[in-house]
């Protein structure tokens, strides 16, 4: 059993990674899946879907290394956090399509649970802020909308999930119902301090706690599967993000890691103890791991790698990602174009679902370039945004160093571009896979065939660091410029 299977499924794509006894990715299956979009501001998933892709990977993952289920020590699962399904305990059908976690039809509810004065409660209990971004205000619109649904779950007939939790019910065949404490912190129903189900939070959403998984460490046992040919356990679980924060070895308080997919997740390693924002930062659980729980501070932008894919496929002024950067450095360095990306509002510190994207410091010379500069900068302003309010609540003693990875990391002119506007160096490791990385790691030191974590910590490369080039002044003029931007969006 020389080899982990890592079963990474995300927001556009479900992939299965095969790691070597040494942790290097030898053998990737990755296919697409199909994104639904019924209304203005909703996005759904298809379970079957979801399911159907995952195993399939699982599947040609093997076939291209000629690996059975004999030679796997075990499986970790990474998953898109928030994304919420309900299904019949009993037939393991889902009720409804997978809510994404880019969804925006709980904002109602959300604004009238603030309106009423509930948010420093569930903040409080949570770590989380009311928006329609995490899992619970989801599960109770689908048991207010779906028929029926609500009596079902009263009945005790109905599960909810997320992604990793289906993934590991369908993969047991539905003898395991379960998820690791990083997803269950982020659905408004787990109180990260008692590290259980709110009973507080469920009622007050109206969520039966029958539907609710056992939660568990990231390193815990989580069944095992016979889908793949013979018997192989699932022995590590974590949230995307979280999995990538273990993938860059930030184990140590006060290390920083960003991750640039879809969006962008930067959490930031407090210790053993929770650190409250007062900058409309999360505060959540950054892994837990042989009954050890780390907290960290989180900030989450909605867009990212998106902001890519909108010059690729709605603008068309690029035929592939990888040419955005290319690009940008062909921009007129007069021009200060400046893109507020909020397609589906704005997230962290702002967190203004009805915001929409909006681009200023247009002139009649603005051409495609310029415009792709002002995308990918705005990448780098956002996330400024998020380090400058970390630091606000959690006053950094060193100086900040962001570990990076996620497809964008790939760009050199993008992350030199985000060292410029940090005004801090930004490090790139050799191994990219972080995410999927961090569950191997997780179920491979389980299983007995990769180290400890301090072993695991060893093995982090650096594969470039990105120093600052940009002076203060014009740093500070070009953020305070973005600022104004940022603004002049949220007030239309």
């Amino acid at each position: 059993m020389s080899h982990v299977l890592a079963i990474d499924q995300g927001t556009t794509s479900s992939r299965a990674i095969l790691f070597d006894a040494a942790m290097h990715p030898v053998h990737t299956a990755q296919t697409e899946f199909t994104q639904h979009f019924p209304k203005a501001g909703w996005v759904e998933h298809d379970p079957e879907e979801i399911w159907s892709t995952t195993l399939a990977m699982c599947r040609a993952a093997l076939d291209k290394g000629g690996l059975s289920a004999s030679d796997i020590a075990a499986i970790g699962i990474t998953n898109q956090r928030e994304t919420t399904v309900i299904w019949d305990r009993k037939t393991g059908k889902a009720i409804h399509n997978a809510i994404v976690w880019q969804d925006r039809r709980t904002a109602d509810i959300c604004a009238a649970l603030k309106k009423d004065g509930h948010e420093a409660q569930v903040t409080a209990l949570t770590g989380l802020l009311l928006d329609p971004y995490f899992s619970g205000t989801k599960v109770k619109w689908l048991l207010d909308t779906v028929p029926g649904a609500r009596d079902r779950a009263k009945a005790g007939d109905l599960l909810f999930g997320t992604i990793d939790s289906f993934l590991i019910w369908r993969l047991t065949e539905g003898r395991v119902h379960a998820t690791d404490a990083t997803n269950a912190a982020r659905t408004l129903l787990f109180d990260i301090r008692a590290g259980r189900w709110s009973e507080e939070m469920c009622a007050f959403l109206g969520v039966p706690t029958a539907m609710l998984p056992d939660v568990r460490d990231c390193d815990a046992a989580f069944g095992e599967t016979t889908l793949l040919g013979g018997s192989i356990p699932i022995l590590g679980v974590a949230g995307d993000q979280q999995a990538a924060t273990i993938g860059q070895a930030c184990f140590q308080p006060g290390m920083m890691k960003s991750t640039y997919g879809t969006g962008c997740f930067a959490l930031l390693n407090t210790g053993d103890s929770p650190v409250c924002s007062d900058n409309r930062m999360l505060t959540t659980i950054a892994y837990q791991i042989g009954g050890q729980r780390a907290y960290a501070l989180e900030g989450s932008i909605f867009i990212a790698g998106a902001v890519v894919q909108w010059l690729r496929d709605g603008l068309k002024i690029i035929e592939r990602a990888d040419q955005s950067g290319a690009l940008a450095r062909s921009a007129d360095p007069a021009q200060d174009v400046v893109i507020v990306p909020a397609f589906t509002g704005l997230g962290a510190p702002y967190w203004d679902p009805d915001c929409r994207g909006a681009m200023f410091g247009l002139t009649r010379n603005t051409g495609a370039a310029e415009i792709a500069k002002a995308a990918l900068e705005s990448v780098a302003f956002q996330t400024r945004d998020l380090v400058e309010a970390m630091h606000a609540d959690w006053a950094a003693e060193a100086e900040t160093i962001l570990r990076v990875d996620g497809g964008m990391s790939a760009s050199d002119w993008t992350m030199q571009s985000l060292s410029d506007l940090l005004g801090a160096p930004v490090d790139r490791p050799v191994m990219q896979e972080t995410t999927a990385l961090g569950a191997a790691w997780l179920a491979g030191m389980r299983a007995g065939v990769y180290p400890d974590r301090d072993g695991f910590a060893a093995t982090w490369a650096l594969d470039r660091r990105f120093e600052p080039t940009l002076d203060a002044a014009p740093r500070e003029a070009r953020y305070a410029r973005w600022k104004r931007a940022v603004a002049a969006a949220m007030s239309v």
